[in-house]
């Protein structure tokens, strides 16, 4: 083999390495999305309590309730890493254990049809798939607009932010703010969006578990990339809100 032709084939596989390991570290990214339900913790069947972890766009959340009494439990999330079989995670916030926020978490993750298995020496944990469809909506997104009295008041996402994660048919909305690990409140439950229209039935509420089963009917649009939102809030009270991709305000 010429000294020539040598080369070459090592320069492919210089440049083939990476890009192998970027695509299947998307691969297993986009294998991640959707939403998961905790079934095992430590080797114990989950039966008291409802946790629900929704994965999109690099960004995780999760809450939990009481499933007889619909009782907050708790919430956290951010940011997660998958690299070959290791995971890791950077909670953004976290309403049972603030001294893990900014910090990394290291794990082994393994999926195997629908199930999620995450340890490492200090915690196990099982998850089932409960969906991974997606729709026009399907995003992590941040809060960038409000109207109030007529008027769209712009809102610049900083250390406190409102985010919105929606994937395989669930959401989660979240207030908090990064820099004091101050958590102000969340909800979420199941969606639907079609046509125009966007319905959410709520399963879990920090601020009022009372509003639990709810449904409500909202009329959207995604227009030059931004979730337009409009109808009326839990409390009745009108709202239209703009939504942006939350990647655009991440810090590469």
């Amino acid at each position: 083999m010429r000294t020539g032709t040598l080369q070459l084939i090592c320069m492919k596989k210089i440049f083939l390495i990476p890009f192998l390991l970027f695509f299947f570290g998307n691969v297993c990214a986009q294998e991640l999305e959707g939403a998961w339900l905790l079934t095992h913790k430590d080797g114990k069947e989950i039966t008291d309590r409802k946790l629900v972890k929704i994965y999109q766009d690099g960004y995780f959340a999760y809450a939990s309730k009481e499933i007889n009494t619909n009782k907050f439990l708790s919430a956290a999330g951010g940011n997660y890493r998958l690299e070959g079989n290791s995971y890791s995670e950077i909670h953004d916030f976290n309403t049972m254990d603030t001294s893990t926020i900014g910090k990394e978490s290291l794990y082994i993750f393994s999926i195997k049809g629908n199930i999620l298995k995450i340890t490492n020496k200090n915690t196990s944990e099982s998850w089932n798939r409960i969906s991974d469809t997606t729709d026009d909506l399907t995003q992590n997104w941040v809060i960038t607009g409000r109207e109030r009295n007529r008027e769209m008041n712009i809102i610049t996402p900083g250390d406190r932010r409102t985010i919105k994660i929606l994937s395989g048919g669930h959401f989660q909305w979240i207030a908090f703010n990064s820099d004091t690990n101050e958590f102000s409140g969340t909800g979420g439950g199941t969606y639907s969006a079609n046509n125009g229209v966007y319905i959410e039935n709520i399963e879990f509420f920090s601020r009022d578990s009372s509003r639990v089963g709810a449904s409500l009917k909202f009329e959207f649009e995604v227009k030059d990339g931004k979730w337009h939102h409009r109808g009326r809030s839990s409390k009745g009270d009108p709202i239209y809100e703009i939504w942006s991709p939350y990647r655009m305000f991440l810090v590469q």
